[in-house]
């Protein structure tokens, strides 16, 4: 018997309905065909939240004035935001790292340095990064996610923090997929109706300058540090067979890439929601990714995957510890059916 019949057999044989756990079930299996194991388990949970500015922010994409970027990143590091606290609650450990925030951190702040600029160009002029630059970025991503898996971590998830940094994910939405520019665009940290339009204006400018190659030309195009940095970490991820799990639009752009460079990173993926930011869904539809919340969540920061990590565990505990039919002492009315069916000729 194989590991996938082995692990479908036992979700099926707990003492409830088969199919009754819903998501939970598929999310069991998933996992312990990651694991190649009847029991798996999750270990060192981490959060790696990845911050950058935009070159892009210049041209008014975002609401937002560059300024918040490292006035959240401090925010950060001293406990105040919205990861911080489900963070805490589900006991994920997090780590915050400048992947290229135009300012300079205090020394003992808490950031983790990996700055590779004081933000990326301004796309409407030139690329975002070099081929070079995005390949570093890259490299230090994945050295971020292989520190996490000497610490014994083998489930990790991603958030960022980045002014405009909707623009980049929408770009490379557009350019990955061939989805019109304006359905890949949405309101980002709160855009009215004019800024939209605005926003869609700047981005297409920006789309039709440029036609690269390949996906890591395509990344370091339009990408961000920030992102780019993700894009590494999952693929680092992937090698050494974590557990992945995705955040929202702009974490999941890095996906996006990273599925564009290989494609089977999928296999150890899970989706942690369906965000609020209307590009999201078309990522998640071309991903073929089934979110596990639908929260209508745009926040970003890493949220949906510290929401989602208790569901996450949830499935692995009620394959682990919910006893089957036999042990339990419960009639397992499902094997009237097969011998009926048996006996009938069905």
């Amino acid at each position: 018997m194989n590991i996938e019949t082995a692990l479908r057999q036992k979700i099926d044989s707990r003492t409830k309905p088969v199919g009754s756990l819903g998501k939970l079930e598929e999310i069991a299996f998933k996992i312990g065909r990651i694991q190649q194991t009847l029991t798996p388990e999750l270990r060192n949970p981490a959060i790696l939240v990845f911050a950058a500015d935009h070159g892009i922010a210049d041209e008014g994409v975002s609401p937002c004035p560059k300024e918040i970027t490292h006035q959240m990143v401090m925010n950060f590091v001293h406990g105040g935001a919205g990861i911080n606290v489900f963070a805490r609650q589900h006991g994920i450990n997090l780590k915050i790292i400048d992947a290229g925030v135009d300012f300079d951190f205090p020394a003992g702040s808490g950031v983790i340095d990996a700055k590779l600029g004081r933000g990326t160009n301004n796309m409407l002029y030139q690329p975002a990064m070099s081929i070079e630059t995005c390949h570093k970025a890259m490299e230090k991503g994945a050295e971020f996610v292989r520190q996490e898996f000497e610490n014994g971590c083998n489930v990790i998830g991603f958030g960022e923090m980045g002014i405009g940094n909707t623009s980049p994910a929408s770009l490379l939405l557009h350019k990955f997929t061939g989805i019109p520019l304006d359905d890949c665009v949405g309101r980002g940290a709160g855009h009215d109706d004019a800024g939209v339009r605005h926003k869609c204006e700047v981005l297409q400018r920006v789309a039709e300058k440029y036609y690269p190659a390949t996906p890591v030309e395509t990344l370091a195009t339009f990408g961000g540090f920030e992102i780019a940095m993700m894009c590494g970490a999952v693929l680092e991820a992937k090698r050494l067979n974590m557990l992945i799990v995705a955040d929202g639009f702009i974490a999941t752009s890095a996906f996006l890439a990273a599925y564009e460079i290989q494609p089977d990173i999928l296999e150890n993926a899970l989706f942690s929601h369906s965000s609020d930011e209307k590009g999201h869904i078309l990522m998640l539809k071309h991903l073929k990714g089934n979110p596990i919340l639908h929260l209508n969540l745009r926040l970003g920061e890493g949220t949906g995957v510290a929401l989602a990590y208790p569901i996450i565990r949830s499935a692995l505990i009620f394959l682990n510890e919910m006893a089957g039919f036999e042990e339990a002492g419960v009639h397992d009315v499902r094997n009237e059916h097969l011998h009926s069916s048996i006996e009938s000729g069905k």
